[in-house]
């Protein structure tokens, strides 16, 4: 009788848990945390629900979660995911973010994902994600900057060739002076990020933010210095906005869009869709980097990075091809205005000043890639206002950040 029981109550378990599984126990979960990539919210929601109806339609034992995140706050919600185990199983990263975690040991190489597709890929997009040899981000975009300027007040200043070099931007700033106008619009406050500021003109100089070793910083270098002093040179001929110590980068409603600035050196390809709005398409001309030693454009692939708790390694490995697939990666540079981060992909509908912006894509760089690079942009950027400002001189203002971020570096902090 207890044997009958016992098998009876062997049955019921067993009933039970099919009963489960046919609602969704049987399944993979996978959590992916995403980002406003697609600025609209209305298109962005629309498009990550095709995703993840496509996917699981041709995957039924896969059940995908797109929980889609704000950017505010995103590393300190990434950091606590990480260490608390829970929270996502992929999430979509930039290298500045990855080292870090590569280095704590909370993510996971993703090689084999890109596997047999790794030539079709951007070069830069996957040097720029790995660390130690090892790929730790599956690309599935990449951004890109580029020189916006307006044709009109170079041409009204007498200024026929746009500056295409560090050295002619620097002698057309005269020019456009006498028209009360900047030839720079340089955006000095302290939280724009010096990747869209001042570390561009850094590295077209030749120079870099940290050593080879990575244990000190070199931006205080003799190329970082002319690289200050060029923008003291240009404040000193009018060639700065009266207020770019504290200007932000925004184009709307600021000194490109009202025709007191000429240029801006690292734009995206939405900001010159902006100043379209406001001066006028036919009026705003798009450039290749500006080149000092070398050209240099800040791009940086969007990649998703598998946590290294993650339960369902396999159906997560799965989603992130599908997701950098050329059918995937096609329909999200349409919707989100940044590019592919392959080479084997062709976006539809792709407009006339995209194409423009894409002709840099070659001269990707994703910035000096550091566990500890924010924390130090964070040391630099007040240093560099304290010198537009006129507080400090470009060597002083340098050697002095440079100090705070070797001790940054040295102790851990």
């Amino acid at each position: 009788m207890r044997k009958t029981a016992a098998l009876g109550l062997t049955a019921a378990l067993a009933l039970a848990a099919a009963g489960c599984g046919s609602s969704g126990s049987d399944k993979s979960t996978v959590t992916l945390w995403m980002y406003p990539v697609i600025g609209d919210q209305a298109k962005s929601q629309a498009f990550w629900a095709k995703v993840e109806k496509d996917f699981e339609a041709k995957n039924a034992t896969i059940d995908i979660k797109i929980d889609q995140q704000p950017w505010e706050g995103r590393q300190e919600k990434v950091t606590t995911a990480l260490v608390s185990k829970k929270g996502f199983d992929l999430v979509v990263l930039g290298p500045d973010q990855i080292p870090q975690y590569a280095q704590q040991g909370t993510i996971d190489a993703v090689d084999d994902v890109v596997g047999k597709d790794k030539a079709a890929y951007l070069p830069s997009a996957l040097t720029a994600l790995t660390v130690n040899g090892k790929l730790y981000g599956v690309p599935i975009y990449q951004t890109i900057t580029a020189p916006i300027y307006n044709k009109k007040l170079f041409a009204e200043a007498g200024v026929d060739k746009v500056p295409e070099t560090l050295a002619e931007l620097k002698a057309a700033a005269p020019k456009l002076a006498a028209k009360k106008v900047a030839v720079l619009d340089y955006p000095g406050k302290p939280e724009v990020s010096l990747n869209q500021s001042f570390y561009p003109i850094l590295w077209a100089n030749g120079g870099s933010v940290f050593a080879p070793d990575g244990k000190k910083v070199a931006f205080n270098s003799q190329q970082g210095v002319d690289s200050l002093q060029l923008l003291l040179d240009l404040k000193a001929a009018g060639g700065l906005p009266e207020d770019t110590a504290s200007k932000g980068n925004e184009v709307e409603g600021g000194a490109l869009a009202k025709g007191k600035s000429a240029m801006y050196h690292a734009a995206t390809a939405l900001q010159a869709t902006q100043l379209g709005a406001a001066i006028g398409a036919e009026n705003v001309g798009i450039g290749l980097p500006l080149e000092g030693v070398k050209r240099v454009a800040f791009g940086i692939p969007g990649a998703l990075v598998l946590a290294k708790h993650a339960d369902n390694k396999d159906a997560a490995k799965k989603f992130a091809t599908y997701l950098s697939s050329p059918e995937v990666a096609a329909s999200l540079a349409a919707e989100s205005g940044f590019f592919p981060a392959r080479t084997d992909v062709t976006v539809p509908g792709q407009s006339a000043a995209a194409t423009e912006f894409a002709k840099s894509l070659q001269y990707a760089f994703p910035g000096d890639t550091h566990p500890k690079a924010r924390q130090v942009m964070g040391v630099i950027a007040p240093h560099i206002q304290a010198a537009l400002l006129g507080k400090e001189d470009a060597k002083t203002a340098l050697d002095a950040a440079a100090k705070e971020a070797d001790a940054l570096l040295g102790n851990g902090g």
